[in-house]
């Protein structure tokens, strides 16, 4: 990951808002959550998490679907394992033990079963 989209990302998740929604969709898996569940879930109006997942899909933190009436949006696990590689890239010149728990996180993200 390059810095510009490492701050991108960073300016995405920089938001009450968006960081609830986000982590609400790290939690939901790969499957997403359907942006009226999302909505209700998160208690915002619509238009202000349209708003909000607009700039987390412009970061490419998430990704959209069409499932018949519905929008369901979905965390990209690849760009989140990526931003977090980028920020623990050089950790603590190679310190494992420093390292090595971030490294089991890291992992975990990258196979879709963060945290």
């Amino acid at each position: 990951m390059k810095s510009k989209q490492a701050v991108s990302a960073l300016a995405a998740l920089a938001h009450e808002g968006r960081l609830a929604a986000f982590r609400l969709l790290v939690k939901a898996g790969p499957d997403g959550l359907a942006a009226g569940d999302l909505a209700h879930k998160l208690k915002t109006p619509p238009s202000s998490l349209s708003t909000n997942l607009m700039l987390l899909s412009h970061a490419e933190l998430v990704s959209s679907r069409r499932d018949g009436r519905s929008i369901i949006y979905s965390a990209n696990f690849d760009a989140m394992a990526h931003l977090l590689s980028f920020l623990i890239e050089d950790c603590c010149n190679g310190a494992p033990q420093v390292c090595a728990p971030l490294a089991k996180v890291l992992e975990s993200c990258s196979s879709g079963k963060c945290c």
